[in-house]
């Protein structure tokens, strides 16, 4: 399946096709035509698909970087690393570089590539549920810093983009369901008939079978956010249903206990009890997201104290001179950007 991301200059496909890693070198041959690609990944993924991509590509002079996987990774101090391996093996403008893996290594190896001699071409394969539905596909790249996540990056567009719903059969359980919380949010966000479709399985087994539709759905609602809003102003915002909070909570546990799927699913189930409390989403929302959260092994609270949310969420990027915008449902598929400030989480006990 072909999906094309329309951005004027910055358009590009991508693909979705079971077994496609070992036609890398096919599709890559369409949109580069240089000599030199940087292979950039972690040694989660690159033991069990690095060689297979590595042999599509037997046509051209391939690099390699392999980092330790996990969210502390993708931080400033994995940039000299991979700015040094660049140079070493000589990349220039005309070169590629290719993030292979899950969301870490996407926004990290993005980045780089965003940054390095001012653009490099960057090809997405993303080996992970939530990078496969979400993270790859949009442009966006980053690292993160001390005080929060994604507070340095770019918006920078891949030329192209290969999904392999075969690699998920490898991916543990845990990614899985990190994966499943922005499949779940898809449905919130902009389409009752995925919500449904999803709450009609009894698991991610259940479900497998119709996966690759389902990643299919997702990728298809970025790509019709994403060309409406490319750079985050407005239309945009609504995929960061459950965000605000999910950061907040990553960042309050270390990035050591939730992963950011199961974040997002705690973010979107109280943000929406919060909404319907206010009578600002009809009532039953909650119920509905945790019946679908619980289908798919994923919370629904945390225990982190409303006060401490309330401290982090000054410092998140989408709060504005005091003003924030925080996305809620009015129902299941129908998302609205709602102007607030910090007020609007003002309650006791945790969430």
């Amino acid at each position: 399946m072909k999906l094309t991301v329309n951005l004027k200059e910055n358009s590009y496909p991508i693909y979705i096709e079971n077994g496609i890693l070992t036609k890398s070198g096919e599709y890559i041959s369409q949109i580069f035509k240089g000599q030199k690609i940087m292979i950039i990944s972690d040694d989660n993924v690159f033991p069990l698909y690095g060689q297979q991509v590595t042999d599509s590509l037997k046509d051209y002079e391939c690099h390699t970087l392999v980092l330790p996987h996990g969210e502390p990774t993708k931080s400033f101090q994995s940039l000299p690393k991979i700015y040094t391996a660049m140079l070493d093996a000589k990349l220039t403008r005309s070169d590629l570089v290719i993030a292979l893996g899950g969301g870490v290594i996407g926004d990290l190896a993005g980045f780089a590539a965003a940054s390095y001699l001012r653009g490099v071409k960057l090809v997405q394969i993303p080996t992970s549920l939530l990078a496969q539905v979400d993270s790859s596909v949009g442009g966006k790249v980053a690292v993160d810093l001390p005080q929060g996540k994604n507070l340095v990056g770019a918006f920078y567009q891949p030329k192209i983009v290969l999904i392999d719903p075969d690699v998920l059969n490898t991916l543990p359980e845990h990614f899985i369901k990190d994966g499943m919380g922005e499949v779940i949010k898809y449905g919130c966000i902009k389409d009752a008939g995925l919500f449904d479709r999803l709450c009609a399985h009894s698991s991610f087994e259940d479900l497998k079978p119709e996966l690759s539709e389902i990643i299919a759905r997702c990728v298809d609602i970025k790509r019709i956010v994403v060309e409406a809003d490319q750079f985050d102003t407005g239309e945009r915002m609504l995929l960061n249903f459950g965000h605000t909070l999910a950061h907040t909570i990553e960042q309050y546990y270390n990035y050591e206990r939730e992963s950011h799927g199961e974040a997002v699913g705690i973010g979107m189930y109280q943000i929406t009890r919060m909404s319907e409390e206010k009578a600002l989403t009809i009532s039953g929302c909650s119920d509905q997201i945790k019946k679908a959260l619980d289908i798919y092994g994923l919370p629904s609270s945390c225990g982190l104290p409303v006060a401490d949310l309330t401290k982090a969420i000054t410092l998140d990027k989408k709060n504005l001179n005091g003003n924030l915008n925080v996305i809620l449902l009015k129902a299941i598929g129908d998302s609205y950007v709602y102007p607030t400030d910090i007020s609007f989480f003002n309650k006791d006990g945790a969430i």
